[in-house]
């Protein structure tokens, strides 16, 4: 039996019984809902014209999140808040801080990314309850906005002045509760047109059920599902929907390693990642996606995906994370670089799905460094991901563990070069030797964001840049490497 889709919205509870599956919050907003704030200008998640703040309680715990709508299903609003640029006035009728701030300086033109800014911008107040940001923190929180009218200052200085204004609080406890009279505590199906979204509570409900139905579609966080329906137009058949399932979304630390749920959001792992990481990946964690991106997507999404140009896999793999994945007959441990069969192909069996991701934390004598170059520095997919992780005993090299992707059909290891350096000193003549290895492992293609020669030119002297930072007698400081390094 199909059960409506509830969510509250504009101080009400909205029910949902007709509606695709496969219709997206910015849809619905605008063609059944009738709030056109909200715009449309990508479909594909990368402008942010289309955001918007969902609300939704994660193992007890109130989240408030931008997120893009225009890729977001309607079904996964079941049980959460919707927040939208029509929110933002308050009772008396002034304006929202954020929208006073953008008036006062002059933060928009045409206006057609407005609202997507005020809904980013909202969001942000929100986490800083309504203190100062300093300027790291607005150029993260609008890492996913495009404006093609005013170039950023006047913005940017919006998001300075909101915080001067007088605050606005939130009442996150009134949300809190209704949120709680919302919560299924059974797994819920809805159904339209023969299409089901099943929408499961617990682990033991999403074991039974995935092996009910193999061929069901997985959706977690779907910052790419999400373009299947917009772009590619695909049919997803019925869906099983990972969002709801609280013991997915837990990040353990335990025996040497962090243990990351697969339904934990990018940003959330990241966070967790980098209290153990701090240096080595703290600028892989700002130039992951965007903010509403990484608000929605997850780790576990990210690596079952399996895209060979996804950034987190190198780094997972240059540390020997491990991923435990779930079936019928229960748990299966592997190193993550075993799990890469092919382009598109991975090690699962059937009725099996991700269920976490271990990752060792840091260990004496490993030095760790993650590099990506794209064409641009926030938002963009990778021509070239690289990741070293080697072990030193003085200047020896007694491990290597060399992962890259954008160099193969799957994120893979660069063995020849690994095998160049282990066991030998970490001079020059020795890295000289492992970049020419590489040519060994790797026959990277061309297309639109590379070369293939480029993208072996520049993995190479990604390795020699490593080299620089991490020899003993180097003799410039490390911000004096990197300046060295975009310079060359």
């Amino acid at each position: 039996m199909s059960e409506p889709i509830r969510f509250y919205y504009q101080g009400a509870v909205r029910e949902v019984s007709t509606a695709s599956p496969t219709q997206t919050v910015l849809q619905h907003l605008r063609e059944e809902l009738h709030c056109t704030g909200t715009k449309e200008g990508c479909a594909e998640g990368d402008c942010g014209a289309c955001t918007v703040v969902i609300g939704s309680l994660d193992n007890g715990q109130l989240q408030m999140k931008a997120v893009n709508s225009c890729i977001q299903l309607v079904p996964t609003l079941d049980g959460k808040a919707l927040f939208t640029v029509e929110d933002m006035q308050l009772p008396d009728g002034t304006l929202h801080p954020v929208q006073q701030a953008m008036v006062e300086c002059h933060g928009s033109q045409c206006g057609f990314c407005t609202p997507g800014f005020v809904m980013s911008l909202w969001g942000m107040y929100l986490k800083q309850e309504g203190a100062r940001p300093t300027r790291c923190q607005v150029n993260d929180a609008l890492s996913g906005n495009l404006c093609r009218c005013t170039g950023y200052r006047p913005i940017i200085d919006a998001a300075m002045r909101m915080g001067e204004l007088p605050t606005v609080s939130f009442d996150r406890g009134a949300l809190t509760r209704q949120l709680a009279s919302l919560r299924r505590e059974k797994m819920a199906t809805y159904s339209v047109a023969g299409q089901q979204f099943h929408a499961p509570r617990r682990i033991d409900e999403l074991v039974k059920l995935r092996a009910e139905n193999p061929s069901a579609l997985l959706l977690a966080g779907s910052t790419d599902v999400g373009l299947w329906v917009t772009k590619q137009m695909r049919d997803l058949g019925d869906i099983i929907y990972l969002g709801h399932v609280d013991e997915l979304k837990t990040v353990v630390d335990t025996a040497g390693m962090i243990e990351i749920g697969a339904g934990v959001t990018l940003e959330e792992a990241y966070k967790a990642l980098c209290r153990h990481y701090p240096e080595e990946l703290s600028e892989m964690w700002q130039r992951f996606a965007s903010l509403p991106i990484r608000n929605a997507g997850t780790l576990g999404g990210n690596v079952a995906n399996g895209s060979p140009i996804g950034d987190s896999m190198p780094w997972l793999i240059a540390v020997g994370a491990q991923l435990v994945l779930r079936g019928p007959a229960g748990e299966r441990v592997m190193p993550l670089e075993d799990f890469y069969l092919g382009y598109q192909q991975k090690d699962l069996q059937a009725g099996e799905f991700v269920q976490a991701l271990r990752v060792p934390v840091p260990r004496d004598g490993v030095r760790l460094r993650t590099y990506k170059l794209a064409k641009r520095f926030d938002q963009d997919i990778s021509a070239v991901c690289a990741a070293f992780a080697f072990t030193f005993d003085g200047d020896v090299v007694t491990d290597a563990r060399i992962a890259f992707g954008g160099m193969a059909a799957t994120p893979q290891r660069a063995t020849a070069a690994e095998g160049a350096v282990r066991g030998q000193r970490w001079t020059e003549a020795t890295v000289s030797a492992a970049m020419a290895a590489m040519a060994q492992d790797y026959k990277p293609l061309s297309d639109m964001r590379a070369s293939g020669e480029y993208r072996m030119k520049a993995a190479q002297n990604l390795l020699k840049r490593y080299w620089f930072e991490t020899r003993q007698d180097a003799p410039l400081a490390s911000n004096e490497v990197n300046a060295f390094a975009v310079r060359a």
